[in-house]
Formats: structure tokens, sequence, C-alpha cells
């Protein structure tokens, strides 16, 4: 979740490239999902967050000086089932009245392949924050019209961990996983 988590596949795409050292993106959402995915008794939950915002902030020269930040709007959640979203909007689950957000905030970048960067950082989600690292593909270059788009996993995030829990007699009931998939796709454009 979560959010946002690109700075490496900016860094791979624009290696080489004569440009200024520091350039600034922002994510549109209009071309860009993040999604999750939760293993139930029954089947698997798939949902995403239909408003978001990020930046990033490349310096080419010094890609370690790069940064990413990202906000996720919790009440925007969406699984396709209305009950179930209020439900989770609630204050027996994300309590949105109380934490109406969840954050990420880059620490660090780290390539590990041509295409392919982890950036690492601080995940903040129900009002506790845990270290969180993106696993980022470039999916296509950055292009003379200043867009670009990525791929960004991350390791399974244990609701536990977030305090997300819902009541014993629920959560033993449900079947519902404690670990919960990440999944994005970010498409940046240039912008200040």
């Amino acid at each position: 979740m979560k959010i946002g988590n690109l700075i490496a596949a900016l860094i791979i795409a624009g290696l080489g490239t004569s440009v200024s050292a520091k350039e600034s993106y922002k994510f549109d959402p209009s071309g860009s999902t993040i999604g999750f995915s939760v293993h139930q008794f029954l089947g698997t939950t798939r949902g995403k967050f239909t408003n978001f915002s990020g930046r990033i902030e490349v310096d080419r020269e010094h890609p370690e000086s790069s940064s990413v930040t990202a906000q996720i709007d919790v009440a925007s959640i969406d699984t396709r089932i209305k009950k179930r979203d209020d439900h989770l909007r609630s204050a027996e689950f994300f309590n949105v009245g109380k934490f109406p957000r969840i954050t990420f905030k880059s620490r660090s970048v780290k390539r590990t392949g041509p295409q392919n960067g982890d950036i690492l950082g601080d995940l903040t989600m129900h009002g506790v924050t845990k270290p969180a690292t993106l696993h980022v593909k470039l999916l296509t270059p950055l292009s003379e019209t200043g867009r670009t788009r990525w791929s960004v996993t991350t390791d399974p995030i244990t609701r536990r961990d977030f305090n997300l829990m819902f009541a014993a007699a629920a959560e033993s009931v449900s079947g519902i996983s404690q670990t919960v998939a990440i999944n994005i796709e970010i498409e940046a454009k240039r912008g200040d």
C-alpha cells in the first residue's frame, strides 16, 4: 500500500541521459492502480484505493539523494462490495475518522538490476509506522513527453503489525489471512 516507490525505475530509465540533475514527477491517478489481495477460506478478496497522490524527486547524479512520498486516502477503499467497504472504513478496522491516510516516505534507493530497484522507506498505516521495501520494475522508459510506468510490489504486509484486526471471534470465523499482498502500477508525469 501504500504506496507509492518508483525512484529506482526513474533512475534506471535515465542513466546516461543528459538532463538536469534534479527532476520532479507526480503520480497520475488516471493511469495508476494501488491494489491489494487477501486470502480467505473461500477464495481471494481483491481491492484497490481510488484516491491517492505521490511525488518523486529524482537526482540522477546522486541517486541515493532521490526520494519518494505517497499518500492514500483510506476512505477510497473499493472491494466492489459496499457493505464490506463500509465495514473496513469503520472504527472496527481502518477507523478512517482517526486514521484517514496511509503514507510512504522513502529513506534509500538500491538498484537491483538493469530495470529493477528497491526503495526502502517508512510505511504508516492505522497510526503505526513500519519499515517497508518496494520492489520496482520499469515497464516503459521515460519518454520525451515526461511519462513513464512502473510495476511495484512489496513483501506481504501483516495486518497484525499495523493493528488491523477484527474482533477475535470474527477473526477466527472469517478465515481472513494475516498477510496482504500489494500490487501497484504507477504512471507518473514530469511536473512541479
